[in-house]
């Protein structure tokens, strides 16, 4: 088979992996049971591990050459040694998930040689599939997606998560904008790429799984996404940590927010 083929037949096994997964996710939605922490602050659910063994199973059933990198499994180091990797959050956002907000997503991508090239953002709670494939664009249940125009920070729409909000003053360091909380980073960056939002600004801590879908549907639809220092995004790195995001639909807004978070970063 040649690229193009090869591609279209991924294409058809993430989407059935994805539809498989939510299907399976929502039969648990908000059932609240069978959760613990792993970590201070970090919930995870038999439902997120049952989802990674279903995705890993369809996946790499069907690709067993692949890597594999997955929030909810531990990291043998396999992934440097293949040229294709899977990376996936099996649910993105479980707090949400366990509280049955729809607020959570199945994330997964197909990254070759460092570049994700397949991405899909799943929320079966509300029934919203984003998914986009390099230089082919990116679309949200079939419809091309149409990224924001906002180009300053005054009135600009912002999506920033709840913990960070309770943490950090955001109306007060970016008093031009409005901000909304919410849960799930890859459906938040997937709402920026639909245009629903201006943008994001983030300066915790994210990781390859949040970020490598919904950095392509964001790139895809025409927008801007790095680090919070306006570093482009590496993905499948020995280090697989993020220390902060901006994301927005234009280039001006990007580097608006870039500055301000320079700005307020450390304080």
């Amino acid at each position: 088979m040649n690229d193009a083929t090869d591609l279209e037949a991924d294409r058809r096994l993430l989407r059935r992996a994805v539809t498989a997964a939510g299907a399976l996710a929502l039969e648990h939605f908000g059932s609240g049971s069978g959760h613990w922490h792993k970590a201070p602050g970090q919930v995870v659910t038999e439902t997120d591990l049952a989802v990674d063994r279903l995705l890993h199973d369809i996946l790499i059933g069907a690709r067993p050459d692949d890597g594999w990198l997955s929030e909810e499994r531990a990291d043998d180091g396999s992934r440097h040694r293949r040229r294709r990797v899977w990376i996936v959050d099996p649910i993105d956002g479980t707090r949400a998930f366990a509280d049955g907000a729809p607020e959570f997503a199945i994330s997964i991508a197909l990254v070759v040689e460092g570049r994700p090239v397949l991405g899909a953002v799943l929320n079966p709670a509300t029934r919203e599939h984003f998914e986009a494939e390099r230089d082919g664009g990116a679309r949200l249940n079939g419809v091309a997606l149409r990224i924001s125009e906002q180009r300053e920070l005054r009135g600009a729409r912002l999506l920033s998560s709840r913990t960070e909000m309770g943490r950090r003053n955001w109306p007060e360091l970016i008093p031009e904008a409005e901000f909304t909380p919410m849960g799930s980073l890859a459906y938040k960056l997937a709402l920026v790429a639909a245009g629903r939002f201006d943008g994001l600004v983030s300066l915790r801590a994210s990781h390859d799984w949040d970020l490598a879908a919904a950095a392509l549907l964001i790139g895809e639809a025409g927008g801007r996404i790095s680090g919070a220092d306006g570093a482009p995004l590496v993905l499948n790195r020995e280090s697989l940590q993020h220390a902060g995001l901006a994301a927005a639909g234009t280039t001006a807004l990007h580097r608006a927010l870039v500055a301000r978070l320079r700005s307020v970063e450390g304080r």
